[in-house]
């Protein structure tokens, strides 16, 4: 039976790659809800193609261009309220959220209210509010289904084994561009090397995240809420050749891990099909081209932004939505080079330092410590 997909953040890169997927199942998937930002010009082109239900758009400009553009009865909603709105809708079986950050969180809290299943890719909705979300999916029976590659590994290790036999997490990270770069010379990097990925095609701020290691350390958040592992008992471990996207640990010492090419592809298909696999045109590994796999201890002195996730995950409450918001005003002052590489650390450190946590946060009081860090960090220079 044919089921009906709401795509958030149809314009970025999982947005596209989910697109992709969908195109090879016509008979299985039919794209509902498209929603996209800055990006109209793809996004007509996407509308065209797949003639969706409707469209969000997050100004009154696009709702106003993109109504002259989209075919006839194609409706064109707005902003934070249209997403919620259609993820609660009848036609929608699957919400895919691939949003990039806080922006994710009430529609994908008010498509587990709707009981829809839900592939996640948008992190920082679990990283801000998982003590929240994670009782309420349980509450709605709702499957959260992991798209990041590294969580999708961990899943597909997980699938078949007890949950008390898990020993422990180890997610792997490329290292980035920087892997090799003394504290020094990281002062020095520029906004174009940051962007230069070594081995995944991504937007910019995940880009830059994974440059500073920050999308490592937000994935250790997200991997304890999906999986009830504690911090303690989660690892994260170098791999620059990026073939092996996370392991599991078993208490008689095995490890499972899954292995695939450096494409988000596989993990996206295998939500969208989850509990069965479909065949696919993907490229495979061919392990004699690899020469070698290596692995390395990250260094949390160089990269500080991995143990900043660490300890915003110990303190918990509040905390990590503090951290989520800082990266993510650094990270754009970066983008908008109006500061430095080493700066977007600094920046987050200081706004969890001026932070008085709250323990067991209302989703009320997560948005009220973001809509304060941003705003505080938005109006002080921090060098």
């Amino acid at each position: 039976m044919q089921k009906n997909i709401a795509l958030l953040g149809s314009t970025g890169s999982i947005g596209t790659q989910t697109l992709d997927v969908i195109a090879g199942f016509p008979k299985e998937f039919r794209v509902t809800y498209l929603t996209g930002n800055a990006n109209l010009s793809l996004l007509r082109e996407q509308v065209r193609r797949f003639r969706p239900r409707g469209v969000v758009v997050f100004s009154e400009s696009a709702v106003k261009e993109l109504k002259r553009d989209v075919p006839p009865g194609t409706e064109v909603l707005l902003g934070e309220r249209g997403l919620v709105e259609i993820v609660q809708r009848e036609d929608v079986d699957i919400v895919v959220s691939s949003l990039v950050g806080f922006v994710g969180l009430r529609p994908t809290i008010a498509a587990i209210e709707a009981k829809k299943r839900i592939a996640l890719a948008n992190k920082e909705t679990l990283v801000v509010a998982g003590e929240i979300m994670m009782p309420l999916a349980d509450r709605h029976h709702v499957d959260l289904l992991p798209v990041d590659s590294e969580h999708s590994a961990i899943f597909q290790c997980l699938t078949g084994e007890l949950p008390n036999k898990v020993e422990k997490l180890i997610l792997t990270a490329s290292g980035g561009p920087f892997r090799t770069r003394s504290k020094e010379e990281l002062e020095q990097v520029t906004l174009e090397q940051a962007l230069k990925h070594p081995n995944w095609t991504m937007g910019n701020k995940i880009t830059i995240d994974s440059a500073t290691l920050m999308n490592k350390g937000l994935e250790v958040i997200e991997a304890h809420w999906l999986f009830g592992i504690p911090a303690e008992r989660i690892e994260v471990v170098v791999h620059p050749q990026s073939i092996i996207h996370s392991m599991v640990e078993f208490v008689d010492g095995s490890v499972k891990a899954q292995l695939g090419i450096p494409d988000m592809k596989v993990p996206i298909q295998y939500a969208l099909t989850y509990p069965s696999r479909s065949r696919s045109t993907f490229p495979r590994v061919h392990f004699p081209s690899l020469g070698e796999m290596t692995f390395f201890e990250p260094d949390r002195e160089r990269f500080p932004c991995l143990q900043l996730a660490f300890d915003a995950l110990a303190e918990g409450g509040t905390m990590p939505a503090v951290m989520n918001a800082a990266n993510e005003v650094a990270v754009a002052r970066f983008l908008n080079r109006e500061i430095g590489f080493t700066g977007i650390p600094r920046m987050i450190r200081a706004a969890m330092e001026r932070h008085t946590n709250l323990a067991n946060p209302s989703l009320e009081e997560i948005v009220t410590a973001d809509r304060e860090t941003r705003a505080h960090l938005q109006s002080h220079k921090v060098s």
